[in-house]
């Protein structure tokens, strides 16, 4: 199944990569601000989260009451990652449905599609996460050597992202609720994930949920490394890596079982 799936991208990298660079040629094509935009959004979330939560709540992270930038940088280690989570997996929902016409007119390798949206974001993260390196440096806040953890703890996120937006991608063009499910699932989510607030204030029953929250192991990774300046508790991602393998290779086998039947439905 693997096999036949990389040795179809691998056939079609030219279009792949193409479209990636198209789509973000098209997407700020006549806008004066242009590749601002993807930096925008998220700091404006950040700004107005950093004005109700520190200003209003003033939450403490444990060790760094001196340091102004703290709650900072911790809130964007999270908004920002999970910015990026969000966008592949609403993405990845809709991909097939929002492409229907191109898949009854062309005849390409489906899983080109999930792909695209996903270098696609990660392109549109690069520029997000370029700017938050840059807010590290100049605030002195920089982890050095420990920033190398970032990119193990962002594969796994990958992998499971990519895994749970194929899968849900494929069911969606059969069973169109299994969209709107996934959009009201995200903002539960979100606030279920603790990224603008910390664990620790959570009572104890609660805080042992979140052993069942992926992402939250995610998002706790990333805290460690930016706003702990610590490497991450790699050991505690290797059941989520293992998870997500399985869950990528079942929508893997879902989208194989289910293509040759899309364009009917679409």
């Amino acid at each position: 199944m693997s096999f036949i799936m990389f040795r179809a991208l691998w056939a079609y990298r030219g279009y792949v990569l193409g479209a990636v660079v198209r789509e973000f040629q098209l997407k700020y094509r006549g806008s004066v601000l242009g590749v601002l935009w993807p930096v925008l959004n998220p700091l404006a979330m950040i700004l107005v989260f950093t004005l109700v939560f520190a200003a209003v709540m003033k939450p403490s992270l444990p060790g760094q009451e001196a340091n102004p930038f703290a709650y900072s940088v911790y809130l964007c280690s999270g908004v920002l990652t999970w910015g990026l989570f969000a966008e592949m997996l609403t993405r990845l929902n809709t991909v097939f449905i929002e492409n229907g016409n191109l898949l009854k007119k062309s005849s390409f390798p489906r899983i080109c599609l999930p792909v695209i949206v996903t270098l696609s974001a990660l392109l549109n993260f690069s520029i997000v996460l370029g700017l938050f390196v840059a807010f590290l440096f100049i605030t002195d806040n920089f982890p050095g050597a420990v920033a190398l953890g970032f990119f193990p703890v962002l594969a796994v996120q990958i992998l499971f992202t990519l895994g749970l937006g194929l899968l849900t991608g494929t069911l969606n063009v059969f069973f169109r609720d299994v969209g709107q499910f996934v959009g009201i699932c995200l903002q539960f989510w979100f606030w279920l994930t603790p990224i603008v607030y910390v664990a620790t204030i959570l009572p104890a029953p609660v805080a042992g949920l979140l052993e069942w929250n992926p992402m939250w192991h995610v998002i706790d990774a990333y805290h460690r490394v930016f706003s702990e300046q610590a490497w991450p508790d790699l050991t505690a991602l290797i059941p989520l890596a293992i998870g997500s393998l399985m869950l990528l290779v079942l929508a893997g086998i879902t989208f194989l079982r289910l293509a040759p039947e899309m364009v009917d439905e679409l």
